[in-house]
């Protein structure tokens, strides 16, 4: 017999299916083969096998019997045998005229059990486990699955738990695997540092970023929990603020997180170079296409010299030329913008230059990681489709447009090389985030004719963002008080008929119960919304309401005043109008607002059937400013005005106007205006005009992550005319107060405290200087 040689097989994890590779590490298996450099068998013998069939092994190693094969046969032989997953060990000898195929198989997983955890719950972990039952069982995919646990555990905030892999053995091969969990205590953030800032204290900073200090709120807001990936997207919030700012050179050196153990807590530390503050220089336009003329264009530049340098300005008058440019027919148009730094005076020169460009087409766009929301709700939000044109201004609005969904943690867009080279696949990367809410808000009123029926009162509501991953809107909302009952339902689908239409409807009942007199409003409305540019839309709704009014017992009508005890007589009241709304809206974030301008203008034709017949009109205006990058002071100037004028006979007293803290804090709500001249009670208005100026600043000695911040203001408002016959005070008198007020961007919505005390006003007004309740900015 010819001398045998025995080789060691390493596979490759490249070679090895699911059941032998981890992830971040390399399985290495060990083969024995025992046979002659060329040779030939007469049968071929399987031991060890328990469930797989001794054939379908045959058939894996490829070797007949009677047919010479080698060393590297064998080799082939037992890297498919390791491939499918279903062996723990191979060897391969041969015994005289037999060659023996000994397997030691995997065990089979018949449960996944999970002990211990009660802030993750079993499904969850489930889903993320590489182990599942009727498939193989190995120690290597049972650690990387306990190692899976514990960053599952990390992402919520417990770096400290520990997670154990166990085996409980069962009969004809089988297992149960056990993963006892101690979950530990919740990993805080102690301290958060900045060095190397000078321009902007470290308070300002703390707020910018995502990360925040654990304080006594953290249990419900859940944002000190410690994460790389939001170490980096920090890392580049930080950089668009001082780019955004003039800082054109900053710089983020290092972030670091360092735990001690022994608190179970982290220090996160930023260290940046700030670099000197820009201002734009000379702004220029250059093109090299024939027929565009770079001077025709320079409406279209965001950029302005001597403005102070900013990264969006310069985004956005890259946008706005290449919109421009392939509105006149050049689809591959690119705009480059070249900066040229003087560093005696501080400018920067920004020279827009327009090329024809490449031309690439897009051949698929992929979609990876949504788990939750359909491929088409991501997908809708592009204005191009596999085969149009590559623009890379198109892309960067479909990922703000996605990012303003509110659905995801990140997005990225990234292009690939397709399969032609004038062809780019572009791949969307995608991390989902809750879009289920559920909130709880309060309020106080001292006046007792005020609309929230005065006294304490509370609304919970549930809201889902992304309703079944479609990308639809639905929200229930109740609520009450001691006079006072609120129930409303919303859903809203954002592309109707596969179109950018806003399509949904409303349906709400109100009661309140005032000093002598109920009121109960029940009505529903459907509307439609059209995107006209990106920051203009319009809004066109059917409105339907049916109001009752009653007094508590007969005689508390006598009290009041002519006109509303009339109203009252005449039973219910059913309004049925159209209204439309024009919305235009640049805030840079509705949450926080810093800059922009928000405006609506809204007219409403009631008469379409029911009872009630006029036209009204109103306009609100907001105006937000950055007054201070430095102190994070804010100010913003608001203007109103509405006019009510009925077609078919005189106003009803309750179709007026009635005053309330969004038209002038100070005063009690419909505590203004006309009033009856025997009962003294305010009637409303036809017309009104209003305006505030105030300052937000952040609250002193609480962290900024807190939420809490300060405002002084001052407001202004006149409310006059009248349709109710024997009405006084009905001319145009100003109203003037002035305040402070605590904001709060609380667990349960946004709140707010004001103190307002009126300077200006009629001797027949009604003061309130205390006002708490759900803040409405807009």
């Amino acid at each position: 017999m010819k001398p045998t040689s025995r080789f060691m097989n390493a596979v490759s994890a490249a070679a090895l299916s699911a059941g032998v590779v981890m992830t971040g590490t390399v399985a290495i298996e060990f083969a024995s083969v025992q046979v002659a450099e060329a040779a030939t068998v007469s049968r071929i013998d399987v031991r060890g096998n328990r469930r797989v069939d001794a054939e379908t092994i045959r058939n894996y190693i490829n070797i007949r019997p009677g047919r010479s094969f080698s060393n590297d046969d064998v080799n082939d032989a037992v890297k498919r045998l390791f491939s499918t997953g279903l062996f723990a060990d191979v060897s391969i000898t041969q015994s005289g005229g037999a060659l023996v195929v000994t397997v030691e198989e995997y065990s089979i997983v018949n449960q996944v059990l999970f002990q211990g955890n009660k802030k993750i719950k079993d499904r969850n972990l489930s889903d993320a486990v590489q182990l599942q039952p009727r498939k193989s069982f190995s120690n290597q995919l049972m650690e990387a699955d306990a190692e899976t646990i514990r960053e599952a555990y990390r992402r919520i905030g417990r770096d400290d738990a520990t997670v154990t892999g166990r085996v409980q053995e069962l009969e004809d091969g089988r297992v149960n695997v056990i993963f006892d969990i101690q979950e530990g205590g919740r990993t805080k953030i102690k301290a958060i540092n900045f060095e190397g800032n000078s321009a902007f204290g470290d308070g300002r900073l703390k707020d910018v970023i995502s990360t925040k200090q654990s304080n006594f709120m953290s249990f419900l807001l859940r944002n000190d929990i410690y994460d790389d990936n939001r170490l980096r997207a920090d890392e580049e919030t930080l950089r668009r603020f001082y780019y955004n700012r003039g800082y054109a050179d900053f710089r983020v050196i290092s972030s670091n997180a360092e735990l001690d153990e022994a608190e179970n807590a982290y220090t996160v530390t930023f260290v940046v170079e700030e670099g000197e503050r820009y201002r734009f220089g000379n702004v220029e336009i250059e093109s090299t296409i024939s027929g565009v003329d770079g001077e025709t264009l320079r409406s279209e530049v965001k950029t302005r010299q001597g403005g102070v340098y900013s990264a969006k300005d310069v985004e956005d008058s890259i946008i706005a030329l290449t919109e421009q440019v392939a509105g006149m027919g050049y689809a591959f148009a690119q705009v480059t913008p070249r900066g040229n730094r003087n560093f005696e005076t501080r400018e920067i020169d920004v020279v827009y230059s327009i090329d024809e460009g490449q031309r690439a087409y897009i051949q698929r766009i992929e979609i990876r990681g949504n788990q939750r929301t359909r491929d088409y709700v991501i997908r809708r939000e592009f204005d191009l489709s596999e085969g149009d044109a590559f623009n890379q201004v198109l892309v960067q609005r479909a990922k703000r447009r996605l990012e303003a969904l509110n659905f995801f943690q990140t997005v990225n867009i990234s292009t690939v090389p397709g399969s032609q080279p004038d062809q780019v696949v572009l791949v969307v990367d995608v991390v989902e985030k809750s879009t289920g809410e559920f909130s709880i808000g309060a309020g106080y009123s001292t006046g007792q004719t005020s609309d929230s029926g005065g006294g304490f009162s509370v609304e919970g509501s549930v809201t889902e963002r992304n309703f079944l991953g479609r990308g639809q809107f639905i929200r229930f909302a109740a609520g009450g008080g001691r006079d006072s009952r609120d129930y409303s339902f919303s859903f809203t689908e954002p592309y109707f008929l596969g179109r950018r239409i806003a399509a949904g409807f409303d349906v709400f009942k109100r009661t309140r119960s005032f000093d002598d007199y109920d009121r109960d409003v029940t009505g529903a409305t459907v509307r439609f919304g059209l995107p006209i540019t990106e920051a203009l839309s319009t809004q066109l709704a059917y409105n339907y309401t049916q109001e009752e009014y009653t007094c508590d017992a007969s005689d508390d009508c006598v009290s009041l005043a002519t006109a509303i005890r009339d109203a009252i007589d005449e039973g219910k009241w059913i309004k049925s109008s159209v209204s439309g709304s024009l919305i235009y809206n640049t805030i840079d974030d509705m949450k926080n607002p810093h800059d922009g301008i928000y405006a609506n203008l809204t007219l409403e034709a009631a008469g379409l059937g029911g009872d009630a017949k006029f036209i009204k009109a109103t306009a609100r205006g907001t105006y937000y400013k950055t007054l201070s990058d430095e102190l994070d002071l804010v100010g913003l100037f608001s203007v109103g005005a509405g006019h009510i004028q009925a077609w078919d006979g005189d106003l009803r007293v309750f179709d007026h106007f009635s005053s309330s803290d969004r038209i002038i804090r100070g005063f009690d709500y419909n505590g203004i205006g006309p009033y009856d001249a025997t009962t003294k009670d305010h009637l409303g208005g036809k017309t009104y005009f209003n305006a505030s100026a105030e300052a937000q600043f952040p609250f002193p000695i609480l962290p900024e992550s807190f939420g809490l911040r300060g405002a002084v203001f001052a407001d202004a408002a006149t409310l006059y005319g009248s349709d109710v016959a024997g009405a006084i005070g009905t001319d145009m008198n100003w109203r003037a107060s002035v305040g402070a007020g605590l904001i709060w961007a609380s667990p349960f919505g946004p709140l707010r405290v004001d103190y307002a005390v009126p300077v200006v006003k009629e001797d027949s007004d009604e003061v309130q200087n205390f006002n708490f309740g759900i803040s409405t900015r807009f």
